[in-house]
């Protein structure tokens, strides 16, 4: 079924919702009412770690984006992820990008939107030209590192003595703006240091000001502010088994009646109940199951959250319904991936299982002390007790008796066998 044809005013409106804030929205005004065209807007990815569930917040958003008609360009940020403290070695990189548009694609038509105006754009097809460079070494010649360091505090992995890398990371991020030629950028609300320096700095070597949407970090699953590969209980993969599926949830943190902070609840909000209502599909109400009742329906957030609070639904009820309809979102996704050989072996050289390369080595047993043994071997034939500190005692000590060291031991035992 095809989506219905928005008005300007409600494109505009689907733009601008669901967001935590919007700089210069008069920019999106501009390009929708007066320029009469659709907005260009990016969003980029840094390409490091497997994309994992906690994509579906942004990636819901640019699936309302793509439904309000804007072109949107995904930036596979390459040489970003290398920058980011390394965290995707330069051999891995070209087969992670390929890995992670596979993934997107397969996302966004697992919620139901029409991907005709996506388009992918390798970083390193453009930010290793020229023009490029220039405007990276003017940026680079105008900011000081602790503006550099400010910028990308949240976003880049920052020690006492940081990488020159992840210092370049937020100025390459505002100059991409304006190679991608897009009218506003998309992020989460972690980005907004970096946004903020776009629009003090690219005026300053002479290209316009963007607008920016930043969506609300969403809990993880787990004890982590957000959803992160590096954090096993916070994180369900896009792949993973039903099964799975269910074990992560069922262990996810979930305090009962507190709605602040519960990553169960605000996945269900910013991520389950947005999908239904743009499936066309799919049943827009998220239904919660129980054994002895009439199911719960809920279709807004509100209403269920005063019914968590209130303890009408419980964090069993809640977890089971989010395991039910985010495996429903998932399984598209999965036969996409089982049915692809290509993108099986992209996964394979994009993310090559660890190999096991230390040999089991036999340690040599430890002796101890080459005097004390061979005291205790010539006290086995004598008359002899050997101590606990290697000397003998007995009829015949002063045959066997050694010495604390191997030479004088050798020295004894010569002088006695003479």
């Amino acid at each position: 079924m095809a989506a219905p044809q928005l008005t300007p005013t409600e494109s505009i409106a689907l733009i601008k919702a669901n967001l935590a804030e919007v700089l210069n929205p008069e920019i999106i005004d501009d390009v929708i009412l007066t320029q009469k065209r659709p907005l260009k807007v990016y969003w980029g990815t840094a390409t490091t770690g497997k994309p994992h569930c906690g994509y579906f917040v942004p990636m819901i958003k640019v699936a309302e984006l793509l439904a309000a008609g804007c072109h949107i360009k995904i930036l596979l940020a390459d040489l970003h992820g290398y920058l980011d403290n390394m965290k995707a070695p330069m051999a891995l990189v070209e087969f992670r990008a390929k890995y992670y548009e596979r993934t997107i694609k397969a996302l966004l038509r697992a919620v139901g939107v029409d991907i005709s105006r996506l388009e992918f754009v390798l970083g390193s097809s453009y930010q290793l030209s020229r023009e490029y460079t220039l405007d990276r070494f003017k940026l680079e010649g105008m900011t000081r590192i602790s503006a550099a360091q400010k910028a990308g505090a949240e976003v880049v992995k920052q020690d006492n003595d940081p990488f020159l890398g992840g210092l370049v990371y937020p100025l390459m991020q505002a100059l991409d703006e304006q190679y991608l030629d897009v009218d506003v950028q998309f992020g989460g609300l972690d980005q907004r240091k970096i946004f903020t320096f776009a629009l003090e700095n690219l005026p300053r070597i002479g290209y316009k000001v963007r607008g920016h949407l930043m969506n609300a970090m969403v809990p993880g699953l787990g004890e982590e502010a957000k959803m992160s590969a590096s954090d096993v209980d916070s994180k369900i993969d896009l792949l993973d088994s039903p099964e799975a599926v269910a074990k992560k949830l069922k262990k996810a943190k979930c305090v009962p009646k507190e709605v602040a902070g519960n990553g169960v609840i605000a996945f269900v909000e910013h991520v389950i109940m947005r999908a239904l209502s743009l499936h066309p599909d799919l049943d827009s109400k998220f239904v919660v199951e129980r054994k002895d009742a009439e199911p719960l329906i809920y279709e807004s957030a509100e209403k269920l959250k005063e019914d968590y609070i209130a303890d009408i639904l419980t964090p069993q009820l809640l977890k089971a319904a989010l395991t039910t309809h985010l495996n429903t979102l998932l399984a598209p996704i999965r036969a996409e991936f089982q049915a692809s050989k290509e993108w099986q072996d992209i996964e394979v050289e994009a993310y090559p299982p660890e190999k096991d390369d230390k040999k089991k080595v036999k340690k040599p047993k430890d002796k101890g002390d080459p005097a004390k043994r061979a005291a205790a071997a010539a006290a086995r034939k004598a008359n002899v007790v050997t101590q606990p500190d290697g000397h003998v005692e007995g009829p015949d000590a002063e045959k066997v008796n050694a010495g604390p060291s191997t030479t004088e031991v050798l020295e004894k035992l010569s002088v006695k066998d003479a």
